[in-house]
């Protein structure tokens, strides 16, 4: 890391998306962004913000509501040499490109015996706001965390969104970038200049010998928020953010749970054939640890529409903090007080 690059601006997760690409556009004249509203006045939820007039429009282009044939087109551009950014709205609808991603994008490297390469980076965004529904909701990483020849990144903080994003888009093949809706204007601290966050590694964000709480994306906030429910009850929570899906780092996972012998992983998807089985699945293959376990994520069924029945549906602070409290002490006697999940207040559609 350069001189200039140690020093550190206070900026949102969104700017540091933005702050990303720029670096990015600026530093490799091939990368380009292209995807529904990313030209958008308000840019994506600011991710995209003006890239069309500081880059021009070759660069920075809105796209039709055409999913799988986008994809076809950044996985085209990607074989011919350039390194495309494509914005997906939404994960749900990563659905409508599955051919393009699992049976195209994801194995040309390995069919052309190596000689070809897929450099293409697709943003997708997830995450609760406003009663999104069943099909505007989902989070759906384990499906492509399933399928070799992709990697799947979910960064939490502003300054493992930038690192990561940078990293991607040098990758040489394909990359799904998945970012929560309600992390886009958390703030923290970031390096100013270039510089890379490597895959396949996790976080601790903060240490403890009582109890290991996994969070993956938005879930790592409300575990550090169940952390702080639980000092009232003198439980030491230890708290690890994934970050990187696949490739999957075990190593910090494994040496928190032979310190605490008790782990929560908290999905930000349903538990059903989810990453968090595939996290106790290594532990008990990789180690002779005896723990206790428990998981959280969605409820599974489709998520419903209406903010009473959604606070049933996704995981909380108070819940993992609960099923903590009962792991630690054997004891059922505690209800912890109800911290108000963030919402975004301004957030009125897609942008």
């Amino acid at each position: 890391m350069s001189q200039k690059n140690k020093f550190l601006i206070n900026i949102s997760y969104a700017d540091a998306i933005l702050n990303a690409t720029k670096i990015m556009l600026k530093k490799k004249k091939n990368v380009f962004v292209f995807g529904q509203g990313v030209d958008d006045p308000k840019g994506h939820y600011g991710t995209t913000l003006n890239l069309h007039k500081d880059f021009g429009k070759s660069r920075c282009f809105d796209t039709p509501i055409c999913e799988e044939s986008m994809t076809g087109v950044g996985i085209g551009a990607a074989i011919a040499g350039m390194n495309p950014i494509l914005v997906h709205q939404r994960m749900d609808f990563l659905m409508l490109a599955m051919n393009q991603l699992v049976n195209m994008a994801s194995k040309i490297h390995y069919i052309s015996d190596g000689k070809l390469c897929v450099p293409l980076v697709v943003r997708a965004c997830i995450g609760r706001s406003w009663g999104q529904g069943a099909q505007h909701s989902q989070s759906l990483y384990s499906i492509f965390a399933h399928i070799p020849g992709l990697k799947v990144i979910a960064p939490t903080t502003p300054h493992d969104v930038k690192g990561t994003l940078i990293r991607a888009i040098e990758d040489r093949n394909p990359v799904i970038f998945i970012e929560h809706r309600m992390l886009y204007k958390n703030k923290g601290l970031v390096p100013n200049g270039y510089y890379k966050t490597e895959f396949g590694k996790s976080r601790v964000l903060s240490s403890g010998n009582d109890i290991t709480l996994v969070g993956i994306s938005f879930t790592v906030i409300d575990c550090i928020n169940a952390k702080n429910l639980l000092v009232e009850k003198s439980i030491n929570a230890e708290v690890i953010d994934l970050l990187s899906i696949q490739p999957l780092d075990m190593s910090k996972i494994i040496s928190s749970v032979r310190k605490t012998k008790r782990l929560v992983i908290v999905e930000n998807d349903w538990i059903n054939c989810g990453i968090s089985a595939e996290i106790i699945s290594r532990l008990i293959e990789s180690c002779s640890i005896k723990f206790k376990v428990k998981r959280l994520g969605y409820l599974f069924t489709p998520c419903p529409t209406t903010a009473s029945l959604e606070d049933n549906f996704y995981p909380n602070p108070e819940k993992i903090a609960k099923i903590s409290y009962e792991m630690v002490t054997k004891k059922k006697n505690w209800v912890p007080k109800k911290i108000e999940t963030r919402e975004i207040k301004e957030f009125k559609g897609p942008f």
